[in-house]
């Protein structure tokens, strides 16, 4: 990248903590080290995700660990403010998404796809590609009392894997291309590492023991399919009005990396 070229920014937005630990952290890991500046944003605080907290005190426990996970590669950490179980596709949750892209002002987003095992992670990838779609229109406003600037570009949008990289009934889910993230596996799994509480929220909730081992066999299962120790994979958005080149690849695999 010549010096003159700023690297692009960098969105990661899921639904909950730790969604895109398990998800994408490689991947960003790798942009960090690019240069790139990186947001890593959750629609909620995880609120719903303990048996024995309150809303409030889970939330402030696991908004602490996000931002604890964000500063091992340096990203900025936010939280929308939605709730557990209650991210809907409504036009005032347009306008909140919105707004926090235009603050945001990422060239590249990483999201929750369209299919996936809990309505919070599918609400999430409609909520985001309509702001995707939304961020640059001067005339659509978010109704915030001091609201960003449009954007002056749709952004290059891209879907991680579903959990387990299955569909609704068990079915693989087919992937547009894998990111070798081999060598940052280890910074993955510290990263995952400090969502301490959601680990005791699965194995009560979901009957899941193995947080970290479990991210990592299918860090190792995405890996093995490009001859690699590990890997994270992705789709691309290819909808009418946004970009249909692969600058997340192109910026990865790049002369630098050579």
């Amino acid at each position: 990248m010549p010096a003159d070229v700023q690297p692009p920014r960098i969105l990661a937005i899921h639904a909950h903590p730790d969604d895109v630990e398990f998800q994408c952290a490689g991947t960003l890991a790798l942009l960090r080290q690019k240069g790139c500046q990186v947001t890593i944003a959750t629609m909620t605080p995880g609120d719903c995700g303990s048996a024995e907290l309150g809303p409030r005190e889970i939330s402030t426990i696991r908004r602490e660990e996000a931002r604890q996970a964000a500063a091992l590669i340096g990203a900025d950490c936010l939280c929308l403010e939605f709730r557990d179980l209650s991210i809907d596709h409504t036009s005032e949750g347009r306008r909140r998404v919105t707004e926090a892209l235009r603050r945001a002002r990422p060239d590249i987003v990483l999201t929750a796809p369209p299919v996936d095992y809990m309505s919070d992670h599918e609400m999430t990838c409609r909520l985001v590609r309509d702001a995707c779609f939304n961020a640059p229109i001067p005339n659509y406003t978010t109704q915030e009392w001091d609201p960003a600037p449009p954007l002056d570009h749709i952004p290059h949008l891209y879907f991680v894997d579903p959990i387990e990289g299955t569909d609704w009934f068990g079915r693989p889910a087919e992937c547009g291309f894998i990111v070798d993230i081999s060598s940052t596996l280890q910074t993955k799994l510290d990263m995952l590492a400090c969502h301490s509480s959601q680990r005791e929220w699965l194995r009560r909730q979901h009957g899941i023991d193995e947080y970290l081992e479990k991210c990592r066999r299918w860090s190792h299962i995405r890996g093995e399919q490009i001859d690699a120790e590990a890997g994270e994979a992705f789709v691309q958005y290819q909808g009418h009005a946004y970009p249909s080149d692969n600058r997340l690849l192109q910026l990865l695999e790049g002369p630098e990396r050579e």
